[in-house]
């Protein structure tokens, strides 16, 4: 009979603290381990006591992507993809949409809970009057060339505020740390008008004090003359979609901002490197795909060819599915009710009609539902940016706008949590060992370099 033994995180009586363990039978050896289960987890580190042998490293678990790694503890933002459900500190974003705003639920999401009006009060005149961006971050923008990327011109100016802020490498400074997040929160939409801006060789519009935080954004890009009224309808479906997009937990840019944060480099730094990941068409340019998708389709009468094609793998069905949601993306139903209020104010838009025959017909297949492929929240989000005049490669900027609050609460939340250190992956080795240096007369290879050199044949190790 295989002994039993424990690894040091299990309980030395054989059971988990919480009464929940794991038993693992190695057949290498046929000994069993117990692991301990703590909130539906077992940590990767008690593995490494599952050896063959003293010097046995011991198992890692391998897991690209991180598709069922969890690498924190967070109280910030509750995802169940199967249900549909989104919450931010255990309210649903239903309620948030409905009687908050972005900056309350930016506060929320940074400190724990929703404020008081006084607090409110505090935390709102702290943002709207650090909107202003330091006159040489203009000098930094007219280094760009006419067509750049906004995003890229974004990802460049949100990295160098760290250079204005030297103060904020102090990171255990709690005046510090609420500094970051009121002037990242506050200035993200000015460098983002700034770079609109730039790419139409418009003059920069200044914050106005006067404005709400939608208001301002929106008066920042399209303000031609001395005064500028933005619409309610298209600030309150902008203040929406900002709430929507604040968090949405581990996703790719916010382990982004995590990973890099671990460094405890500053928060310019760490939020940087979210814009960064945010910059891939894998995750900030979903809405812009939808959108080419939709002006492909060209009309209404093409639906049901697009989607056989879809089928047959000759098109793709952009905003539809999602890695964590296996039901319709609750963000997506909010979005929805918008569409036509912003239309009221912008004109109707033909795309909204091969939108929503689309969905409908998509829903009304069961291809696509037994594939759990519903709406997103791409979906619909660029039809209300087009239709408020954003041009498509502004898109992922306006998204980093209000995700910046969700990277802050992140990162604020990592600095207090006394589990994390340093990220550092493990990697399974793959390439060759124990080579001997080729003198460069002796090395074979192509004349051209077109891309990595293709993997040789292994060789037999010396001494085999």
């Amino acid at each position: 009979m295989a002994t039993e033994q424990k690894t040091e995180a299990a309980a030395t009586d054989g059971t988990s603290a919480g009464g929940d363990s794991l038993t693992v039978t190695d057949n290498r050896t046929g000994e069993s381990y117990e692991l301990e289960i703590t909130d539906g987890t077992v940590r990767a580190m008690d593995l490494r006591g599952i050896k063959v042998n003293e010097d046995d490293f011991g198992l890692m678990t391998y897991d690209p992507a991180f598709t069922n790694t969890a690498n924190c503890r967070s109280a910030i933002t509750y995802v169940d993809g199967e249900a549909g459900i989104l919450q931010h500190r255990g309210i649903p974003i239903e309620q948030l949409c409905e009687h908050s705003t972005y900056l309350e639920v930016a506060y929320l999401l940074g400190f724990g809970e929703l404020p008081t009006q006084s607090q409110l009060d505090r935390w709102t005149f702290d943002v709207i009057h650090h909107t202003f961006a330091h006159e040489d971050i203009k000098k930094l923008n007219e280094g760009f060339r006419h067509d750049a990327h906004p995003m890229g011109m974004l990802l460049a100016s949100v990295g160098a505020l760290s250079t204005f802020y030297p103060d904020a490498k102090r990171i255990d400074d709690p005046e510090e740390r609420y500094m970051a997040a009121i002037r990242l929160i506050a200035k993200v939409p000015t460098l983002a008008a700034f770079a609109y801006r730039h790419s139409l060789g418009l003059p920069y519009v200044y914050p106005d004090n006067e404005l709400n935080y939608s208001e301002n954004f929106l008066s920042m890009l399209f303000k031609m003359e001395n005064t500028y009224e933005p619409d309610p309808r298209l600030a309150k479906a902008l203040d929406v979609l900002f709430i929507l997009h604040a968090d949405h937990e581990q996703n790719c840019s916010t382990a982004a901002v995590r990973s890099v944060g671990s460094s405890q480099v500053d928060p310019y730094s760490a939020v940087a490197a979210g814009v960064a990941a945010l910059y891939g068409p894998l995750h900030g340019g979903a809405n812009e795909a939808v959108l080419r998708m939709l002006h492909e389709i060209e009309k209404v009468e093409n639906i049901p060819d697009f989607l056989e094609g879809v089928k047959n793998r000759e098109e793709r069905l952009m905003g539809f599915g999602h890695r964590v949601y296996k039901n319709y993306d609750p963000r997506a139903r909010i979005i929805k009710k918008h569409v036509e209020e912003v239309l009221e104010a912008t004109g109707d838009n033909p795309l909204l009609d091969i939108a929503t025959e689309l969905e409908k017909r998509a829903l009304d297949d069961d291809f696509f539902t037994s594939r759990k492929l519903y709406p997103n929240v791409d979906f619909y989000s660029g039809l209300i940016y087009e239709a408020m005049g954003i041009p498509a490669d502004m898109f992922t900027v306006v998204f980093a706008i209000p995700r910046t609050s969700g990277w802050i609460a992140q990162w604020m939340e990592m600095n207090g949590d006394p589990e994390q250190k340093i990220a550092r992956p493990r990697q399974i080795y793959t390439g060759d060992r124990d080579e001997d240096y080729v003198p460069i007369a002796d090395r074979e290879g192509p004349e051209k370099i077109t891309g990595p050199p293709a993997r040789r044949p292994k060789r037999p190790r010396r001494g085999a």
